[in-house]
């Protein structure tokens, strides 16, 4: 009965404390007052600030391709002055249209952009040396442009959708080409040297730049076949004679008309065998070399000026 009679005490206690308020008239929004795009006239601020807060919570809409989406506003940490507003609207003329203070973190921003176009971008390819074709040319990947995401564009859109009411329109996700950096015109020289029948090949990219009449290694001495490039480029070189039975008496030879590489050396990935002139111009055309590649003085001289370190040569065997 205590619990009773308590009970019912609260009730009419709550009675005379509410029963004065409800009778009190609400201040309502003058008409056709609008906060942030909102029509919130006729309404009092609690109701006013639910119905802002509900058009600003809606998500976007966002699409790319065929992939569509959403994303709330709190992912960008956007917050709007809403009770500042609607404190506003209650004092507004019939028919006022206020602006709304929506504050979007730019940082969120930038950061959703960047996942958009780690999500939706491709890197370009750039033309590649890929080997050789069945015809002994320069085998070539083709360049490929690319895409990322147009990263001030999409922040500006987003920032913009993020501080309007209206969030029925779908917001593209933007595009721009990447190019590669390297095209098939632009790809460097290759060296080809056929050791059977002793040619050399200068290829920019898939162009064939000029042919010359070679020697190569003896059966005794070959030239290794395989793929390599050049490692080392010396004008008027010494020739020091080879870790090698045949050169085990000999000594070196400065720079001068008798020096067996010429004028230049193009030393290149396998251990002693280069590119390099020779004073003896009989030995071209034959396999009479001890593994190196010998050319006419003036011809090694004008490779030696297209080629760089890091150049590919292939050796091939026919």
């Amino acid at each position: 009965m205590i619990r009773s009679t308590a009970l019912i005490l609260l009730v009419l206690a709550s009675a005379f404390t509410v029963a004065p308020a409800a009778g009190k008239q609400l201040p309502v929004i003058p008409r056709g007052v609008e906060v942030g795009g909102v029509q919130v006239g006729g309404l009092i601020t609690v109701q006013a600030e639910a119905k802002v807060q509900r058009t600003y919570d809606k998500p976007l809409h966002l699409f790319h391709g065929d992939s569509t989406w959403t994303v709330k506003p709190g992912r960008f940490g956007a917050e709007a002055s809403i009770a500042e507003a609607v404190e506003a609207a209650l004092e507004a003329e019939p028919n006022a249209r206020l602006d709304l203070e929506v504050v979007v973190r730019k940082k969120a921003v930038r950061k959703y952009v960047d996942e958009l176009d780690e999500r939706f971008g491709i890197e370009p390819r750039d033309a590649q040396l890929v080997g050789l074709t069945e015809k002994l040319t320069p085998k070539i990947s083709a360049a490929e442009p690319g895409r990322r995401v147009a990263r001030e564009k999409m922040i500006r859109r987003l920032t913009t959708a993020l501080q309007a009411s209206y969030r029925g329109i779908q917001i593209e996700v933007l595009t721009v080409p990447v190019q590669p950096e390297v095209t098939e015109d632009e790809l460097g020289h290759t060296v080809v040297i056929r050791r059977g029948s002793n040619r050399l090949t200068l290829w920019k990219g898939a162009t064939l730049v000029r042919n010359f009449t070679v020697a190569t290694g003896s059966a005794e001495y070959p030239t290794p076949t395989g793929t390599f490039e050049i490692v080392n480029m010396q004008r008027d070189p010494t020739w020091t004679p080879p870790d090698s039975d045949w050169a085990k008496d000999a000594e070196p030879i400065p720079p001068g008309p008798g020096n067996p590489l010429g004028t230049r050396w193009m030393g290149i990935s396998s251990p002693a065998v280069g590119i390099h002139g020779t004073p003896d111009a009989a030995s071209l055309g034959y396999s009479v070399s001890h593994g190196c590649i010998r050319m006419a003085i003036p011809e090694a001289e004008w490779l030696f000026e297209q080629v760089d370190v890091g150049t590919p040569v292939y050796i091939v065997p026919v």
